[in-house]
């Protein structure tokens, strides 16, 4: 019988606890400590000029900045491309409402366009498709498990002499044909919020290889001051910034000397967690694709190396007896004493996404009806969250075979007693 039916569970997750999240060890013990020894808990102190080194060797990207947060990381990625007013940039349906949103704080308008059914990643016929005089950007959304296929959307962007910003939020690590996640496009942009795979508790992370961008995300960044040096690490004072004329208008988006501590302990640990993750997905992936009804979302053979905010895949009701997802979900959650959630709402329907409830966006009738989500049609997008979507975290992707095969069973077990849950 079926744990929501009163039966046993699959698994018992008050004895066999699921894996936690954040990881952290004696490394950011330290280097916290440190940062509250030396007083220089602001920014552009060693340990921020440290992780950057690091994480640039990681990535492979010749530049990049921590900043507050993935969303500030986006708004500041279009602000240094000179994107904003009579601008549209292109944006997938299915994202955190972050991605677009960050779009109208620079008053251009954001696009929504629909996903691929198999990757639940912007789909570039819907890109190319969507591409008017105005058109000034593209941003893919690397999503949960999957990759953009970046090859054909940069060849999209070059036949149209357009801007492409990798939303790598989720993507800490992932590799598309020999290149990290965040530095195929023009900028790339991570999140460093707490559900991530590379947390600071809060933060982001902006990458380019273009020395002039850089130059200009690091203003954009700073209360507009542009530093005399490439060195982070020069201390602040007479001499540090660039004389007048050489500012521009911005504000405080910066990362703190705490923030930097903690990242410098976990890119540590992030390849190591991302092989178990990765590892694992595959495995369940195979497992799952075995189950009638049951379809994991779409590994490109491109991607050499996957990362993961949530795994995903898509559910078929009618090969489960008509069972909604929305009560497939709960059911598994029960058996496995698991948070099993959707995707995330399609923008044009989103409860987050409401642009219109700030006077600042009303800066003229035509702007106003331009940025009105609802005139989008994401047929796909709507799909999948009314009636495919089954996600969960990834630090349950950091667990044992045996955690993976308790979540292939608990699924076998809902198809198995399907039945029951007709008359429940």
């Amino acid at each position: 019988m079926l744990a929501i039916c009163g039966g046993t569970p699959t698994r018992d997750a008050k004895k066999k606890p699921w894996p936690t999240w954040p990881v952290w060890g004696e490394r950011e013990r330290r280097e916290v400590l440190g940062v509250l020894e030396s007083g220089t808990w602001s920014y552009n102190g060693p340990r921020e000029s440290a992780f950057n080194h690091a994480w640039q060797a990681y990535t492979g990207s010749r530049y990049s900045c921590l900043v507050a947060n993935g969303t500030v990381a986006i708004q500041l990625a279009l602000e240094a491309l000179d994107i904003g007013y009579g601008d549209e940039v292109i944006v997938p349906g299915l994202t955190w409402q972050a991605t677009a949103a960050a779009v109208i704080d620079v008053n251009a308008v954001p696009i929504l366009v629909d996903v691929d059914r198999d990757s639940w990643c912007i789909s570039p016929a819907a890109v190319e498709a969507a591409i008017t005089e105005r058109t000034r950007a593209i941003i893919p959304v690397h999503l949960y498990g999957s990759m953009a296929d970046m090859d054909a959307i940069m060849a999209i962007a070059d036949r149209h002499d357009l801007f492409v910003i990798e939303d790598s939020a989720h993507k800490h690590g992932a590799v598309w044909d020999g290149k990290h996640a965040g530095t195929i496009g023009h900028i790339g942009c991570f999140s460093l919020q707490l559900s991530k795979g590379l947390t600071a508790g809060e933060g982001g992370i902006v990458n380019t290889n273009d020395r002039e961008l850089w130059r200009r995300l690091d203003a954009l960044r700073n209360c507009g001051r542009v530093p005399q040096a490439e060195d982070e690490s020069v201390n602040k004072g007479s001499g540090f910034y660039q004389d007048e004329g050489h500012f521009v208008q911005s504000g405080n988006f910066r990362a703190t000397e705490f923030q930097a501590a903690v990242l410098l302990g976990a890119l540590e640990r992030l390849p190591e967690q991302n092989k178990r993750r990765d590892e694992n997905a595959l495995f369940l992936g195979q497992e799952l694709e075995k189950i009638p009804g049951i379809e994991p979302v779409r590994r490109d053979r491109r991607e050499e190396a996957e990362a993961y905010f949530n795994f995903a895949f898509s559910y078929d009701q009618d090969v489960f007896g008509g069972l909604p997802v929305g009560e497939f979900r709960e059911a598994l959650s029960r058996e496995l004493g698991l948070v099993v959630a959707s995707c995330y709402e399609p923008l044009n329907d989103c409860a987050l996404y409401q642009p219109h409830t700030k006077k600042r966006h009303h800066l003229n009738e035509e702007y106003w009806s331009a940025i009105d989500p609802t005139r989008f049609t994401l047929p796909v997008c709507e799909s999948l969250y009314r009636d495919h979507a089954v996600t969960f975290h990834h630090s349950v992707l950091l667990g044992s075979r045996s955690d993976m095969s308790d979540i292939v069973e608990a699924v076998n077990k809902i198809h198995r007693h399907q039945g029951e849950l007709k008359d429940y």
